[in-house]
C-alpha cells in the first residue's frame, strides 16, 4: 500500500523486515546479496576515490541499508556513514551488528523524503543499491536524493533491468528454481530500464557518468563488471551538477 507523497511500500517493507534476522547469514535468504557483495564494495569504493581522491571522512548516506551490508564496509574503509531504511526490525538488526564489530554507522528508521524534509547538512556520496525497484513513487525517491546530494556529490544507484532475460534469471530461475530468494521478492514490472532511471535522475540534476553491468557466472559463482551487460544487474553512476 502507497502512502500519499511516500516512497514506502508497505507491503515491501513487510517482506523484507519479515527476513530481518537473517541479514548477516551468508547462507540465508539473503545469499545472494552477500555473494555480490564484495563487487559492490569494490564498485562503491573505486568511484568515490576515483571522484574525491580518498574515501576517508567522505560523508555518504546509503538508501535502503536493510541489515547494514554495504554500510559498515563502506564505515570501515574511513567514511562516515547515515544509513536509512523503513524497516524498523531491519535498523534494529543493523544497529546490534554494527556494536559487536565495533564500527560506527548512524542507523536511522526513516525514508529519504522525511530526512530531505529535515536534514540540514548535504552529503557527498548517496548510494541506493537493490532498493529502487521497491519503492513505491520512484520519482519523489530521486527528488528527495538529489535534495540531499551537494552539489558535484555523486550518486550510485543499482537496480534490475525490465527484459526477457532478467525475467528468465531474476524471478523464475532465482525465486521459483533454485529458491535463492522467496518468491515474490520482485515484481518485473518494477524492474527499469536503463534510460528510464537515467531520464529521472537527469530531471533531477544528476548528470550520468557511466553505466555497467554487474553480471553473475554461474559456474565459478563470481560476480564481474561489465559496462556491454546491462540486461539483468546494473549499476548507474553520476553527480550532481547544481
Amino acid at each position: 500500500m502507497k502512502e500519499k507523497n511516500s516512497t514506502i511500500d508497505e507491503a515491501e517493507i513487510a517482506r523484507f523486515t519479515s527476513m530481518a534476522d537473517e541479514w548477516w547469514s551468508e547462507t540465508g535468504k539473503f545469499a545472494p546479496l552477500h555473494r555480490m557483495n564484495p563487487l559492490r564494495i569494490a564498485y562503491i569504493r573505486d568511484k568515490i576515490v576515483e571522484h574525491f581522491g580518498q574515501l576517508k571522512d567522505i560523508r555518504l548516506l546509503d538508501i535502503g541499508c536493510g541489515g547494514g551490508l554495504i554500510s559498515e564496509p563502506l564505515a570501515r574503509l574511513g567514511a562516515s556513514v547515515t544509513a536509512i531504511d523503513a524497516g524498523a526490525e531491519n535498523i534494529a538488526i543493523a544497529k546490534l551488528h554494527a556494536e559487536k564489530m565495533g564500527i560506527s554507522v548512524d542507523y536511522q528508521c526513516t525514508s529519504v523524503e522525511e530526512l530531505a524534509a529535515g536534514e540540514t547538512q548535504l552529503f557527498d556520496v548517496i548510494i541506493a543499491f537493490e532498493i529502487v525497484e521497491h519503492v513505491a513513487d520512484l520519482d519523489l525517491f530521486i527528488e528527495a536524493s538529489s535534495k540531499l546530494l551537494k552539489p558535484n556529490g555523486i550518486i550510485i544507484l543499482s537496480t534490475m533491468n525490465r527484459t526477457a532475460k532478467s525475467f528468465a534469471l531474476a524471478i523464475v530461475g532465482a525465486e521459483y528454481i533454485l529458491r535463492w530468494l522467496p518468491i515474490g521478492t520482485h515484481n518485473w514490472k518494477k524492474f527499469l530500464r536503463p534510460s528510464e532511471l537515467c531520464n529521472i535522475l537527469e530531471n533531477n540534476d544528476i548528470e550520468i557518468s557511466e553505466l555497467t553491468g554487474m553480471v553473475y557466472n554461474p559456474i565459478t559463482k563470481n560476480w564481474r563488471l561489465d559496462a556491454h551487460d546491462l540486461s539483468v544487474n546494473y549499476a548507474v553512476f553520476g553527480y550532481k551538477t547544481a
